[in-house]
């Protein structure tokens, strides 16, 4: 059978494996697997998402019942160490044994530390792919042991998968010097947002159109929030910094954000944000800094800019090839830099007028999540003998 008639003909029993649970908005990959499923079920393939267990990220407040179902996923919840460096690990070695003796057409392995078992449904002649959602390895939450292990996965991935998916060149690039690697760039989507005004904000941070600055994501090393609140501290404004996110297994380094924020009553930490809340938060930001250090592909950025945010963000590859010029652009870890950018936003509303113009309209063409899965399917349906897969009536 041709690839194209078996796209036409076929739907796929689809494995997704790696992430922490759906529905969830606990990180990036939980989106990206969300997103890629359900699109993938409308169309009419079969898809289990190996959930595991454990504690939301932020907190025992957002644990949800776990599910079965979810708009026609299946969802499968595997045994998993609820502890710091073994919850992922033990949910992946899970997560590989029942995939690889599933019926599954493919199995898709997201983030480098799962792919250390993605040699066990290939064993068993599934096809594999693994989407490197970046070099996590280089992440400074990890200790000796899961750092090692990413680093296992790393190699198993660059070794026995039958794809590897990136989320930019420069990650590329490492896989190509690293393991003369051959990968395919296919970045992460977004969809148009809906814009909120100012009410659970208002009540519960004193929160109003454009009178703050805004970072969202998880309260890592990585993302730079250090350098944030270093340069926020040194400039001159009546505007708040909101920052919004779970700590993801790095309490210690949010005790130090917040000593580090100290007495500077602007500044402001929510926690973990979903739902109507987080639209608001994007919906009436002045402007959105992100001055990661290391990143995949930031989806929180792609989100920031759909809700026609101006941006701040540092000039690492996987932000300034997002953002292209779109945006405004500081020098990694400077916090000078970052001060004089933060200062000249706060100074010129109508140089932060223009960016927002721009924003949306340039991001959600840019970054479709419809022509994202289609080459997500076309990856799947390559080079590859589906046995499994059912025929399409008529």
């Amino acid at each position: 059978m041709t690839q194209k008639k078996a796209e036409k003909n076929l739907f796929l029993n689809i494995a997704q494996v790696g992430h922490k649970r759906i529905p969830s908005r606990e990180g990036g990959i939980e989106i990206v697997v969300e997103e890629l499923a359900t699109r993938m079920v409308e169309q009419g393939h079969k898809v289990t998402c190996y959930n595991r267990r454990g504690h939301h990220v932020g907190g025992k407040e957002y644990d949800t019942k776990e599910l079965n179902e979810y708009k026609g996923i299946r969802l499968k919840t595997v045994f998993t160490i609820n502890r710091k460096g073994l919850a992922a690990v033990t949910a992946s070695i899970a997560a590989a044994f029942y995939s690889a003796f599933g019926q599954y057409d493919v199995v898709h392995f997201h983030a480098e530390g799962p792919c250390a078992m993605l040699w066990l449904p290939k064993l068993f002649g599934k096809k594999c792919i693994a989407t490197i959602h970046g070099l996590d390895h280089q992440r400074a939450k990890w200790g000796r042991f899961a750092s090692t292990y990413i680093m296992i996965g790393e190699k198993c991935a660059a070794k026995y998968a039958d794809e590897i998916i990136v989320l930019s060149t420069g990650v590329q690039s490492y896989f190509q010097k690293t393991y003369g690697r051959k990968t395919i760039f296919i970045p992460n989507g977004v969809n148009k947002p809906q814009i909120r005004k100012a009410d659970i904000i208002k009540r519960k941070y004193n929160l109003e159109k454009d009178n703050y600055i805004l970072f969202l994501g998880r309260l890592v090393p990585e993302k730079g929030i250090q350098y944030l609140i270093r340069a926020f501290h040194k400039i001159q404004t009546n505007k708040k910094l909101v920052i919004a996110g779970g700590s993801s297994d790095t309490v210690q380094f949010m005790e130090k954000l917040k000593k580090l924020a100290g007495e500077d009553s602007r500044i402001i930490f929510t926690n973990f944000v979903q739902g109507k809340e987080l639209d608001e938060l994007y919906s009436n930001a002045y402007v959105y800094v992100l001055p990661s250090d290391l990143e995949g592909m930031p989806l929180s950025l792609l989100e920031a800019m759909s809700y026609g945010n101006c941006c701040l963000v540092s000039d690492i590859d996987e932000c300034t090839s997002v953002v292209e010029d779109k945006s405004i652009i500081f020098r990694k870890s400077d916090i000078d830099d970052l001060r004089k950018k933060l200062q000249l936003l706060c100074n010129d509303e109508n140089l932060v007028r223009k960016y927002k113009m721009e924003a949306a309209d340039y991001i959600c063409k840019k970054y479709n999540w419809d022509d994202i899965v289609s080459q997500t399917l076309k990856l799947y349906f390559s080079s590859k003998n589906y046995s499994n897969g059912e025929e399409k009536n008529g």
